[in-house]
């Protein structure tokens, strides 16, 4: 699948989910993770992983932790408060956007509800 428009438009999405379920992660590990959840199918490049980050870093979804790794420096990635709640409401129009394209695609499955 690569790394179709469809999932550009959701990672910030990807990075507060799983960022909630972790009490931090570092750049490379998110990347990681995605490719194992996901096996494979989806892997997300440095090019679109850290603006995105970054992004949510100046409206303060996240917070940095910068931890001496192996004599290198490695920057951690955490949820702030405001973060939390971000996830929740993300987690929602995602969920929301799916089920539509599930009656749109399937209008058989509109009616089950």
């Amino acid at each position: 699948m690569g790394n179709s428009k469809l999932y550009k438009g959701s990672l910030s999405t990807i990075i507060l989910k799983l960022l909630s379920e972790a009490d931090k992660m570092y750049g490379y590990e998110i990347t990681q993770k995605v490719k194992e959840l996901t096996k494979g199918e989806l892997q997300i490049t440095e090019g679109a992983l850290y603006p995105a980050l970054h992004k949510l870093e100046a409206e303060g979804v996240l917070e940095v932790e910068v931890a001496r790794v192996d004599n290198r420096l490695r920057k951690y990635y955490k949820l702030t408060e405001k973060g939390k709640e971000e996830t929740v409401s993300k987690l929602k129009e995602l969920q929301d956007y799916i089920a539509n394209m599930q009656v749109l695609f399937n209008p058989k499955f509109g009616l089950e509800s």
